[in-house]
């Protein structure tokens, strides 16, 4: 296969996954580095910034969630794609992770052909994502698109990617009740299987940065943004 020009770095503290997952990866045309723990993950970001990170969640020195959490600190470092590899499947560890900024969760052991799957649509919304560019105001709001920028009364206010695409989707069409099938298939994707309390979670994060008033909670149907005045 032909050269890709995307990077992906790749971590994880087990030697016999990082070959196998880096010989799958490299077959696919990506261009792979490779750590062992989150210290070696956050300065190679620092170094080096990567399209895509697969972290691993268990790790010694210091564990994934922590890591991501550091490199999503960096700057320029926010819009990263981050897809966790973990053999944990339980429901918080998911929320979590969605917490820490994930944009993906795959359990191990890990099936390939699934991974390259999730990590070319994640990709393929990246590519989409560069060709756009807008600035949506309304308001005290301002959400640009092409950088990832939110700002409320002219402040700058960092939003992980996945809070950022809920907000953006719920703002594109203010009033609109968007039901919470919509909103996992557009946001998280039909392949990504996350709890119910994920959403929550994510709802609940943006009205803390912009007010309670924000996002209207439509019971048992799902949510509808509220222009700001």
């Amino acid at each position: 296969m032909g050269k890709s020009k995307y990077h992906i770095l790749l971590v994880d503290d087990e030697p016999d996954i990082r070959e196998f997952l880096t010989y799958n990866l490299e077959r696919e045309g990506y261009k792979v580095s490779k750590a062992k723990n989150g210290v070696e993950a956050v300065a190679k970001v620092k170094k080096s910034k990567p399209d895509l990170i697969l972290m691993d969640i268990m790790m010694p020195k210091m564990d994934g969630l922590t890591a991501i959490k550091k490199i999503r600190e960096l700057k320029g470092a926010d819009d990263i794609i981050v897809v966790f590899l973990t053999a944990r499947s339980e429901e918080l560890s998911q929320i979590a992770g969605f917490e820490a900024g994930a944009d993906d969760y795959v359990s191990k052991p890990v099936q390939p052909k699934v991974l390259m799957h999730r990590i070319k649509a994640l990709l393929r919304r990246l590519k989409k994502e560069e060709t756009k560019e807008a600035v949506r105001k309304m308001g005290k709001l301002t959400i640009d698109t092409s950088k990832y920028i939110v700002s409320l009364d002219g402040k700058e206010i960092f939003f992980p990617r996945k809070e950022f695409e809920l907000l953006n989707m719920l703002s594109s069409k203010p009033d609109k009740v968007f039901g919470r099938e919509e909103i996992l298939s557009k946001v998280w994707g039909k392949e990504v299987v996350v709890g119910d309390r994920t959403i929550d979670v994510h709802i609940r994060k943006i009205r803390e940065k912009l007010g309670n008033d924000i996002i209207v909670t439509i019971k048992g149907v799902g949510y509808k943004f509220i222009q700001p005045g």
